[in-house]
């Protein structure tokens, strides 16, 4: 293990932004536990070691109490410097028209998996008087997401749950950082079966997740509470304290509507 530095928890490592955020901590010296529910976490580990870091990847599905142990488990009692709380899932289509199966997926991967690894690792931080966690919100969590109602709906738990831990741990040396970006280069829209809305078809208007994860991290290593990637995307979190819900409804679904790419 890296004596200066310690060990780096990042969930959703496989692809995307935490992958990215698993790169960044790799490049600061942290040796890494990597979390997906997918293979492709053993490949990623393998780009980790490249760098230099010691890189175990777990496997597991953190929609379950089950998967969250299995990765807590993996952790042997090792002091945790840093959680990186990613592991997120999308859901695009109107609400009713959505399987009830993959609606509590999404629950329960942004939600109840989170705050149960976050509640056994952050105990363990406490105990320590040391730590870092980033959560891996949204400006998402800023609107009504018409839709992608729940995805929007378990991002404003996200955030409002990041500043609330913040705040219940002010007096304690763990930070709590916010790392809340836009519509990110990443798989998240063909997965979350959005390939044909305006927002998911065009990546020219999308961040690069190297660029967020790096902006995340940096602000997670200087303690700050939250950071919105991209300057039109703080445009949008701006006037989402000032625009009515309604109006904000009917924007989302300019964006997210099915078949909206062709409009």
């Amino acid at each position: 293990m890296a004596d200066e530095a310690g060990l780096a928890v990042i969930t959703g490592a496989s692809s995307g932004i935490g992958y990215e955020l698993a790169r960044c901590c790799a490049e600061a010296g942290y040796d890494l536990v990597v979390a997906a529910d997918e293979p492709e976490i053993a490949r990623a580990a393998e780009d980790f070691r490249a760098i230099g870091a010691q890189a175990e990847p777990v496997q597991a599905d953190l929609a379950t109490a089950e998967g969250v142990e299995k990765l807590y488990m993996t952790l042997e009692d090792r002091p945790v410097e840093l959680l990186l709380a990613n592991a997120g899932q999308g859901l695009g289509n109107a609400f009713l028209d959505q399987e009830v199966a993959d609606i509590r997926r999404v629950v329960d991967t942004n939600i109840t998996g989170t705050i149960l690894l976050v509640h056994r690792i952050g105990r363990d931080m406490r105990l320590r008087n040391k730590g870092r966690i980033l959560f891996t919100g949204s400006i998402a969590g800023f609107m009504p997401g018409s839709f992608q109602a729940v995805y929007n709906a378990t991002k404003a738990f996200v955030d409002s749950f990041s500043w609330a831990l913040r705040n219940e741990l002010k007096d304690t040396g763990i930070t709590v950082t916010c790392l809340m970006p836009g519509p990110t280069d990443t798989e998240f829209f063909e997965r979350a079966g959005m390939t044909d809305t305006k927002i998911g078809s065009d990546p020219s208007g999308m961040d690069d997740p190297a660029k967020v994860a790096r902006i995340g991290f940096e602000a997670m290593m200087r303690g700050d509470p939250g950071v919105v990637t991209g300057f039109s995307n703080k445009i949008q979190a701006a006037m989402a304290h000032l625009v009515p819900a309604g109006m904000l409804a009917e924007m989302h679904r300019k964006m997210a509507e099915p078949g909206s790419a062709k409009r």
